[in-house]
């Protein structure tokens, strides 16, 4: 089981992925048949190529963003992220505001993610 500042290298890693905006990339820190709900209303995405393609969605529709993990909470194999993103999209502004819960493996990599944040979580500018 990793140490609480293995799983906080670990969201370090997952923001550098995220900000990379590089689908592939991002799928990598999640298992092969990992569950990602974002948000958690929505259906989720199960395995690295549905990931893969939901940030693919995100990138298509974006011309940016800055995605930030704001404060990390640890109890393994659970980390909790207070995180913002800020999506910048033809001119405007996006922002979410929520928390990720993830669940990861003896290998560090994510085996679940959980995301909440509801439309009253977003802001527009």
């Amino acid at each position: 089981m990793l140490t609480g500042d293995q799983l906080r290298q670990r969201i370090v890693e997952y923001v550098a992925a995220v900000n990379s905006r590089d689908p592939r990339a991002i799928a990598a820190q999640f298992t092969a048949d990992a569950f990602h709900a974002d948000p958690v209303s929505n259906p989720p995405n199960l395995g690295r190529t549905a990931i893969a393609t939901f940030f693919e969605a995100g990138i298509a529709a974006s011309d940016d963003w800055t995605f930030m993990a704001r404060a990390v909470h640890t109890c393994a194999p659970s980390v909790a992220v207070d995180f913002a993103i800020t999506v910048l999209s033809g001119g405007a502004t996006m922002a979410i505001e929520g928390v990720e819960v993830f669940v990861v493996d003896d290998d560090g990599l994510f085996q679940s993610v959980h995301a909440y944040w509801d439309e009253s979580d977003l802001s527009f500018t």
